[in-house]
């Protein structure tokens, strides 16, 4: 496995109110998230004076994590917690609740110049599971395809392993291939895909650029192509769209709900929208 970059995984950032100090709310996890909950905490810390919110990316992994060891209050996450996850908190008397904030449509990417504009799931696992090696394969130049995924404290990494490399059987147990570049962040993806014509690569639709190229997914009800579009993610026709949660311990809930309620109020869906994301009505 090829690992891109050697700088940290966690995005931080840390934005602290007027009067200084430790912040006073700690959110951190979904990478995928990371640049809308910043927005986020920004617009409420103005609307909120005397209140400071930080913000730490990592992974939905991370964030989970860190909520369980406590040392956060909400975490970020671009899939539903794990079962083990669950258990955890529960041996460790947390008590845990679930909040969708946004719906996303999983964008695969690849560079402007690539010709190809459309694949099926089968032929996306073929291609990240290294059965498919050359773009010609699949309509494309005869040139290797360079394949970068998420690493795996990422919740994207997960829910590409299983809705997309593995088509959503749960009892496979096919993992990414030997020759899969491993990136510790979105931009990352994003930085190797707008340099790269041969490269492709999976980010939420709030990372979208003209620098960068959705490809058109095929669904399995219909057999038609799909763009990851607000529309068709809405309408349930893109085949990898997805929910995105934030997490609260319990124990900081009056603290925490007072951010959560922000995000799901009217100023907190416009920011959702900006950013690129389906709000949860």
């Amino acid at each position: 496995m090829i690992t891109v970059g050697v700088v940290s995984g966690a995005i931080l950032f840390s934005a602290m109110c007027k009067r200084g100090g430790d912040a006073s709310l700690k959110v951190a996890g979904s990478d995928t998230m990371v640049q809308l909950a910043q927005k986020l905490a920004q617009a409420y810390m103005k609307d909120n004076p005397g209140v400071s919110v930080s913000v730490q990316g990592g992974g939905s992994g991370t964030g989970i994590a860190a909520l369980l060891n406590e040392s956060i209050q909400i975490g970020n996450a671009s899939r539903t917690m794990k079962e083990k996850e669950w258990d955890l908190a529960k041996s460790k008397n947390i008590v845990i609740t679930e909040h969708v904030i946004a719906l996303d449509a999983l964008s695969v990417v690849t560079n402007p110049d690539n010709p190809v504009g459309k694949l099926s799931i089968g032929q996306l696992s073929d291609i990240f599971s290294g059965k498919i090696k050359n773009w010609k394969e699949v309509g494309g130049n005869d040139a290797p395809i360079l394949a970068i995924s998420r690493e795996n404290n990422s919740g994207t990494h997960v829910y590409f392993k299983e809705e997309v490399l593995r088509k959503g059987d749960s009892k496979s147990t096919l993992e990414f291939g030997k020759d899969v570049t491993f990136a510790v962040s979105s931009q990352q993806i994003v930085d190797q895909i707008k340099t790269n014509k041969n490269a492709i690569g999976y980010v939420g639709m709030g990372w979208m650029s003209n620098d960068i190229k959705a490809v058109m997914i095929e669904s399995e009800k219909d057999k038609k192509f799909y763009a990851p579009t607000l529309e068709n993610a809405m309408a349930k026709t893109y085949p990898l769209a997805r929910t995105l949660q934030m997490y609260v311990n319990e124990k900081y809930n009056e603290k925490a709900m007072k951010f959560i309620n922000y995000v799901m109020s009217e100023k907190g869906e416009a920011i959702v929208k900006e950013l690129g994301f389906i709000p949860n009505k």
